[in-house]
């Protein structure tokens, strides 16, 4: 085949700004045939985990990366060659598979649609001439195929395992399971997550067996005195693993050293007397209604400070000629929610239209959707104030990192019982304490003061508040 018979896909744009992707898998190996929108691999950006379908046809020649490497938008990822030339004489038989989109849909019936509907940013499929093309998973008929490298492949490498969902397909990269190692218990073979969890235990299990005996060894090692190059490191410690920081970890990294880079951030904080804020919670609940939560009442009041004190809610953003202070009409409010992948901030786009109430519905839903790692990338972006809710850990205070290119983020401690004066009088009383971090580039001392005042007098008399805001 010549060179000018394939074409190479590169990374395509994923939208909101990201320039780099995690490969966490490929679906598909070298020689397999493929068709319009197959799953080809699935990588991982700052924002989520993303199955990249093929826009072409044909049979793959390259695949340009390995499982863990971190990819550039706008670089190879996988060349395909027109036709579907058989591999070592062997034409590829068509399977059952169920398909990208079924898998997705879950048993529901798929209409017919013009065009793939499938297209991510930056490249896309056209609409067909009336009959829908079908996506079909390719499978050997041999038992293995030798490769052009001499090595011996079986079938199910070549193959994209057959799965219930792509849920299952995280749930078992989450655990280090290689699905085309499992039998399937569902009709023909589909690998349920039952079988997922069954196959998580049984290496789990392996797992702890294999650092017992090794803890065994250690222990006899250090008893006669020696010890193996590269068991420990300058720490004197035996070193259990070394996990490559990528993906969101990486993403959250990089945001937070440029904030702390970039932003001469300044901290004020005070402590409020928190009472009425929770026994209106406790009435509201004892009427039989649902209360806002205390971070939804909190981002109310910040929305109604912020209306006074603007200059909190701007960006600051570099130009050709210097920098710009960036102000917007109407706040969009991110939170702190904290995930098995670290901590992420949903963003409630026009927050300052909302309720307590409808800020309470936002913040349930978003944060439920950032657990589940199903949140979009616009729901990830486009903040300009953010609020954390630290005290749910435990914290009584802390000093948090603006999110960067935002200018100011506030948070809040825990509330528990303090000694408090009240009208010349020693009492018990519910206190917080409420935090703000401020870049004083955009923002003076009095300014930041004056807001965190003012939230401050809104959650000591919530009620009168709530009826001006």
């Amino acid at each position: 085949m010549t060179q000018a018979e394939t074409k190479t896909f590169n990374l395509p744009d994923l939208g909101e700004g990201l320039t780099e992707a995690t490969l966490l898998s490929w679906f598909v190996s070298e020689g397999d045939s493929i068709e319009v929108d197959q799953p080809i691999a699935e990588v991982e950006t700052a924002k989520s985990a993303i199955e990249v379908p093929s826009p072409y046809a044909g049979v793959v020649q390259a695949l340009h990366g390995q499982a863990g490497e971190v990819l550039e938008v706008g670089k190879p990822l996988i060349t395909v060659g027109s036709g579907a030339a058989p591999r070592n004489g062997v034409e590829p038989a068509e399977t059952g598979a169920l398909s990208y989109r079924e898998e997705e849909m879950a048993g529901t019936v798929i209409p017919e649609t013009s065009g793939s509907g499938n297209v991510l940013i930056g490249y896309g499929t056209s609409e067909d001439t009336g009959t829908r093309r079908r996506r079909r998973r390719q499978r050997q008929n041999s038992d293995s195929t030798e490769h052009s490298n001499g090595r011996t492949m079986n079938s199910t490498d070549t193959v994209a395992p057959r799965v219930s969902s792509p849920l299952v397909r995280r749930l078992a990269r989450d655990h280090g399971i290689a699905l085309h190692q499992l039998t399937g218990s569902g009709p023909g073979g589909l690998i349920l997550r039952a079988d997922v969890l069954q196959a998580a235990g049984s290496a789990e299990q392996q797992t702890g067996n294999t650092r017992s005996a090794a803890g065994e060894s250690a222990a006899g090692e250090s008893a006669n005195g020696a010890s193996t190059a590269g068991q420990r490191d300058a720490s004197g410690l035996s070193v259990l693993k070394r996990e490559p920081v990528t993906g969101i970890r990486r993403a959250i990294a990089e945001k937070l050293t440029q904030s702390r880079r970039e932003i001469p951030e300044a901290t004020v904080w005070q402590d409020v007397d928190m009472t009425r804020l929770v026994t209106l919670r406790e009435e509201l609940k004892a009427s039989g209604g649902s209360a806002p939560s205390v971070l939804a009442l909190l981002s109310r009041f910040v929305l109604a400070g912020l209306q006074r004190y603007p200059e909190l809610a701007v960006r600051l953003e570099e130009t050709g000629s210097g920098q710009e202070i960036v102000h917007f009409e109407g706040v969009n409010l991110g939170f702190a929610a904290q995930t098995d992948k670290g901590v992420m901030v949903p963003v409630i786009r026009r927050a300052d239209l909302l309720s307590a109430r409808g800020l309470h519905e936002e913040i349930s839903r978003l944060a439920t959707a950032a657990r589940e790692g199903s949140l979009s990338g616009k729901e990830l972006t486009g903040g300009t104030f953010t609020v954390n809710n630290y005290g749910v850990f435990g914290s009584d205070g802390a000093t948090p990192i603006i999110n960067y290119p935002e200018v100011a983020i506030l948070g809040i401690g825990r509330t528990i019982d303090r000694p408090w004066v009240v009208d010349g009088e020693l009492t018990g009383r519910k206190i917080a304490t409420v935090t703000i971090a401020f870049d004083h580039r955009v923002c003076d001392g009095g300014s930041a003061g004056g807001f965190l005042n003012y939230v401050a007098s809104c959650l000591e008399n919530p009620a009168s508040a709530l009826l001006d805001i």
